[in-house]
């Protein structure tokens, strides 16, 4: 069975081993890790923050658990990943990426695109709450292609390639309607078609590109934090346009232990299909 199709038995694993973890994760304020991205680092559904998973502080070591699904009008997308925090210092995290082709499957003949993806991330500077400049962090992505064949025939260079990023997140108190206000700005370097899963560089480019993402998120309460995201992506194959990403998401914090992620996504275009619109689901546990 594919990653996409095991996704809902995997997330009810996860809720249930969140939701029994015994203690405390760790000492940092409530929500201070954001959620789990589409590729296993702290921040939204799509962007990576500043921010350094889970809820290790500056003499404490914790992480993540994450499954994450989307479904959109042709292709389901699901990602399982884990991630480690030493000292709010340093985040690694690894996970895999499937792309469920859906009825494009039996034209290509491969039924999934996947993808494994590894990441460090290091707090360079600055604190999100209480930073002037908020907190400043660089981050990398090494992502590998499980299958070639089907990003070789559409011009894809290579089946490996590395995403660099600095990401700034900064909190505002009492922002809006005396709400907190999260904002994070985020630059990456990359040359991955279709976040990867479509191979690195192509016919038009294979060099890195820099691309920016953002994210804005507001802080109802405690517990509930609603937000929307832009991804700016590069185009580096001529055989089918390649649009940016968006989404506007509710994420709710029952618990340290636990984060609910869920979204409506726009992924634009996908290998020629148009309007890739769709739901997000995502499942964060914290140790």
């Amino acid at each position: 069975m594919t990653l996409a199709r095991d996704l809902p038995m995997a997330m009810i694993l996860v809720l249930a081993l969140a939701t029994h973890v015994q203690g405390a994760p760790g000492s940092r304020l409530w929500a201070t890790g954001g959620v789990t991205t589409i590729e296993g680092t702290a921040g939204g559904g799509l962007v990576p923050w500043a921010l350094l998973s889970g809820y290790a502080s500056d003499e404490e070591w914790g992480g993540t658990l994450a499954l994450s699904r989307a479904e959109v009008d042709d292709f389901t997308l699901g990602f399982a990943g884990v991630t480690v925090n030493w000292r709010n210092r340093l985040e690694l995290s690894a996970g895999r990426q499937t792309l469920d082709l859906g009825t494009l499957g039996a034209t290509l003949g491969q039924d999934e695109l996947a993808q494994d993806i590894f990441g460090a991330k290091a707090r360079l500077a600055g604190d999100v709450l209480y930073g002037t400049y908020g907190q400043w962090s660089l981050g990398l992505q090494h992502k590998r292609n499980r299958h070639f064949t089907v990003p070789s025939a559409v011009g894809a260079r290579d089946e490996s390639g590395t995403d660099i990023y600095l990401s700034g997140s900064k909190l505002f108190f009492a922002a809006l309607a005396s709400r907190n206000l999260l904002v994070n700005l985020t630059a990456r370097g990359t040359r991955a078609n279709q976040g990867g899963l479509l191979g690195f560089g192509g016919d038009r480019s294979r060099a890195h590109e820099l691309m920016l993402e953002a994210s804005v998120a507001l802080f109802m309460n405690r517990h509930w934090l609603a937000g929307v995201e832009y991804r700016q992506k590069p185009d580096n194959l001529s055989f089918a346009e390649e649009d940016d990403w968006h989404d506007l998401f509710v994420a709710w914090v029952p618990d340290r232990r636990l984060a609910v992620t869920a979204a409506f996504v726009d992924l634009g275009g996908i290998a020629g299909l148009p309007d890739q619109r769709g739901v997000y689901l995502s499942l964060q546990g914290s140790f």
